[in-house]
């Protein structure tokens, strides 16, 4: 019973080593089994988010998505999809850099994989808090950048060459936006600590610089390949982009890193930006009758409570990742990192400097609330004065656009008479 407790309190570990004892066998032990559980539910959990993702764009284009295979909602599609993958043939081009070609999809894999080790489920419930997480997982997200070179280069392809450099244009391009909009809860956290970064949110930082959230949103649609930035595949033309020498299930797998990488960066704008498995409304009803917050810790099951908070919240931001891959279009290539470099990373530049300056003038003393209310007031003005920018930009244009249009239909017609 002791056993089954620690089960659904997830404290399963404590329970172990108080069984097991402090041999030096048994931290490894655990360690192992963490990893295969966490490996284990992300590339199970793929399975299920590829059926909903049909089902909510079929319900939002109205359509019916999956409803033949596995009874009424179409639940084993999926499953099918996965067994014919497996057991189609392995097939690798002639000239192809055999070494290159097949490890760019094992690579990808293992990179997305590799980032959940310091995501915060619950409580206590990590792979490993390091004092520098959100270092780390900007570091190995950026293992995909060289995975998909190496896909385009391994294939001995032009066109696979070509997708891959367009590929690395966008990935490296947004890339710098959306580190430097987590600098922002970094410096109002004053830790690279994922859980450091959870425990300071008595206000989800959402609500604090929401433009800093907007933007790492943004960004992490561009380096997941999400719509309207999936200019990574080209699903829609001739070839598919770097993975057109790809097939079975080494063509799956880029699609598994895929879906991997974009539930853990709903995971991650949960834990910077939402306060990950804590409940903020609940702690800040509490702090304004005078008690302390709730501790999930001390609470029976309070790591259960935990664990479902934080993942409702993820699939929630999952959800706006669908519902905006399911109405908007695909933009160029070349108007992606226009947008990129002349609007997000000035943006961005302004804001963390006036975060930063902001965030020094403020007493330490301060209380949370109004320091919160400062931030998003600074956050607000940056905001309309951006837009009163772009609305003087776009004016200027618009100008432009009419006097050469004036010009051209002013524009004596010459009528040109035929030679006999």
């Amino acid at each position: 019973m002791e056993f089954i407790r620690s089960l659904f309190s997830l404290t399963l570990f404590d329970y172990l080593r108080t069984v097991w004892g402090d041999a030096p066998w048994v931290e490894l032990v655990l360690d192992l089994i963490g990893v295969v559980t966490l490996s284990t539910f992300c590339l199970l959990i793929v399975i299920a988010l590829i059926w909903l993702e049909r089902k909510v764009i079929a319900r939002v284009q109205d359509r019916l998505g999956p409803n033949r295979v596995g009874g009424r909602y179409g639940l084993l599609q999926t499953v099918a999809d996965v067994l014919k993958l497996l057991t189609k043939e392995s097939i690798t081009p002639a000239g192809a850099d055999r070494i290159a070609y097949n490890a760019a999809p094992i690579l990808t894999v293992m990179a997305a994989l590799l980032m959940w080790a310091v995501m915060p489920f619950a409580p206590g419930v990590i792979g490993v808090d390091l004092n520098i997480g959100i270092f780390y997982v900007l570091a190995v997200s950026s293992v995909s950048v060289v995975t998909l070179l190496l896909a385009g280069w391994g294939s001995n392809n032009k066109y696979a060459l070509l997708g891959a450099f367009r590929a690395v244009a966008q990935l490296v391009a947004y890339e710098v936006p959306m580190i430097l909009s987590l600098l922002v809860p970094i410096l109002l956290a004053r830790s690279m600590s994922t859980v450091d970064i959870i425990n300071a949110q008595v206000v989800p930082f959402l609500f604090v610089v929401p433009l800093a959230a907007l933007i790492f949103f943004i960004s992490s649609l561009a380096e997941t390949g999400r719509t309207p930035f999936d200019l990574l595949e080209a699903e829609s033309e001739i070839v598919a982009g770097f993975h057109v020498e790809y097939g079975g299930m080494k063509f799956g797998m880029f699609f598994l890193a895929e879906f991997v990488t974009t539930l853990f960066m709903s995971g991650l704008f949960v834990t910077v930006f939402l306060g990950g498995w804590n409940i903020p409304i609940i702690n800040g009803l509490l702090g304004a009758v005078g008690l302390a917050p709730l501790d999930l810790n001390i609470i029976a099951f309070g790591r259960l409570l935990g664990l479902m908070v934080f993942f409702i919240k993820t699939f929630l931001i999952y959800f706006v990742y669908i519902w905006i891959r399911s109405t908007l279009p695909r933009v160029r290539v070349d108007q992606i990192l226009s947008f990129n470099w002349k609007f997000m990373v000035p943006l961005t530049l302004a804001l963390i400097f006036v975060v930063a300056i902001l965030d020094k003038l403020i007493p330490d003393g301060t209380n949370q609330l109004v320091r919160g209310l400062i931030h998003l007031g600074s956050n607000v003005l940056l905001a309309l004065a951006t837009l009163e920018v772009l609305r003087r930009y776009a004016r200027r244009q618009r100008q432009r656009q009419t006097g050469q249009d004036a010009g051209a239909s002013q524009a004596p017609i010459q009528e040109t008479v035929p030679a006999h």
